[in-house]
């Protein structure tokens, strides 16, 4: 859809380039030789508005080809960021030259206005410079699940000044679907908070675990067995690429633990991917639980006085 919007912008940049680049030499023909005095400043805004239209162009050209090319959802995103931004300070450079005639009062000009604006402006700079360390140093990507400073959520995006995260879990759930509610923070958080990522590149799962209360009267080996067959079928079933016996790290394991209340918990723990957890939590507890209530004779639950 961004390539097709992106389309009439190119044809009207270009129009408005050839178009401007035409006025520029027409300027020096005789017939306006009445309006001399004015003639250089016309023909200064017209080669400022040409460079003005060549470089959106080209940004607009170099944003087809990123969108064309089979980047990472975050990488294109933050590639189109920073030709943005280039495209920002180019125009700027442009306008600033336009306006002032000397380049040595344009730089000392631009000096006095980058400290006085750097005392006012702390906070955003400091925000800028940590969006420049987040597309060098890649600490989290649109898309990525992070958690900071007790924030947790889905990344939408990553704006120059702050980062939206759409929230998971939250005040009203007890899972990890997303809550509805958007959450915005400056991106100066992260160069004085710990960043968590449960959608690193390295590692595309992370680890969870479910638990079932048995009795302590219960065949554990059958029951360490049916919920390692759930949690392996659910696995290979979802990533058919990725089998088990090829990747030993992703091996489910169950292990036992006592109870608060007196009975025993079996904990299957797997590996998921982070958008995953509630649904696959879900399938795994809908295939083990018919294994487990088929054989009443092997597995009791914990009811009544039976612990």
């Amino acid at each position: 859809m961004k390539i097709q919007k992106d389309k009439p912008w190119i044809v009207i940049y270009s129009i408005m380039a050839i178009l401007l680049i035409a006025v520029h030499y027409l300027l020096e023909l005789d017939i306006f030789e009445p309006w001399a005095d004015y003639v250089p400043v016309f023909k200064k805004l017209s080669i400022s508005l040409f460079l003005i239209s060549l470089i959106l162009l080209i940004s607009k050209i170099i944003s087809r080809i990123v969108d064309n090319q089979n980047y990472l959802e975050g990488d294109r995103y933050n590639l189109l960021r920073i030709i943005r931004f280039l495209t920002i300070v180019l125009n700027l450079i442009v306008v600033v030259a336009f306006l002032f005639q000397n380049i040595y009062a344009a730089a000392v000009s631009f000096g006095l206005i980058s400290l006085v604006l750097g005392f006012a402006l702390q906070a955003p700079i400091a925000s800028f410079i940590a969006w420049v360390y987040l597309i060098f140093r890649r600490s989290y990507l649109v898309g990525d699940r992070i958690q900071i400073n007790g924030l947790r959520g889905d990344v939408v995006e990553i704006s120059y000044l702050d980062t939206s995260i759409l929230e998971c879990s939250g005040d009203y759930l007890g899972n990890d679907r997303a809550s509805g509610r958007v959450i915005r923070f400056p991106n100066s958080l992260i160069l004085r908070e710990e960043i968590i990522n449960y959608s690193g590149p390295q590692f595309p799962f992370i680890w969870n675990e479910t638990a079932i209360q048995i009795a302590y009267t219960s065949d554990l080996q059958f029951v360490e067995e049916c919920l390692l067959k759930a949690a392996s079928s659910d696995f290979k079933e979802r990533y058919p690429e990725l089998t088990i016996d090829k990747n030993k790290q992703w091996e489910p394991a169950v292990y036992f633990r006592n109870n608060t209340y007196a009975w025993m918990e079996a904990v299957i723990s797997y590996p998921v991917e982070p958008l995953d957890t509630t649904g696959r939590r879900n399938r795994i507890l809908r295939a083990v639980l018919p294994m487990l209530n088929a054989e009443p004779e092997k597995v009791k639950f914990p009811e009544g006085a039976l612990r």
